[in-house]
């Protein structure tokens, strides 16, 4: 009976180190996942280094944005793109807040304030106040293959932005049936008088 207790006792001291393995093992692609993550908003956002873009997206990768840009799947350039187009129009103040990992999962609170140097940056991209933007990465194989973009800017004139510009729409939409009304009045007189 004491030989069966010796081997069980064995045999679970094998089984905990292994999940004591596993967990450290787990934890530390957890900080590799954030490093990941960290340098791509080095380089990307904070820094105009966008040519290490291929460093941290796969290929392809599967976006859920704002706009038509809801669970589709994109070219690594893209990331690319979007990041030049921000560094053509003016520059970053930037900072990580803080990171969460989870298994393949890495969440990012970073705040960046735009400094426009165009015309076009100073009147569509230019933030007066800091913008508090949560990315969700999935990150397989050392590289980005999915992104989830939400960004706090309720409380920022980006949110004026989007009132004026539906109050714009919706002022035309109004104005055509008046200058429709008006003519059709003018003919009406003209045909009256006639």
């Amino acid at each position: 009976m004491g030989n069966i207790s010796v081997v069980l006792a064995f045999i679970l001291l094998v089984i905990n180190s292994f999940a004591q393995d596993e967990k450290i093992t787990s934890i530390t692609q957890e900080e590799v996942n954030k490093q990941i993550a960290r340098n791509f908003y080095q380089d990307l956002w904070f820094t105009n280094n966008t040519d290490n873009y291929s460093r941290y997206v796969s290929d392809t990768y599967v976006v859920h944005d704002i706009g038509a840009r809801k669970g589709i799947t994109e070219s690594a350039i893209e990331q690319k793109n979007i990041a030049d187009f921000f560094w053509r129009h003016g520059d970053f103040d930037s900072r990580i807040d803080f990171q969460i990992a989870e298994r393949d999962l890495v969440a990012t609170r970073w705040t960046g304030t735009f400094n426009a140097n165009t015309l076009f940056g100073k009147f569509v991209l230019q933030t007066k106040t800091p913008i508090s933007i949560i990315n969700v990465f999935r990150i397989k194989d050392g590289k980005i293959v999915e992104f989830w973009n939400h960004r706090h800017d309720i409380e920022t004139p980006q949110t004026l932005k989007f009132t004026l510009k539906g109050f714009l729409i919706g002022l035309l939409f109004s104005i055509i049936p008046i200058i429709i009304a008006m003519n059709c009045k003018k003919k009406l007189k003209k045909l009256m008088h006639s």
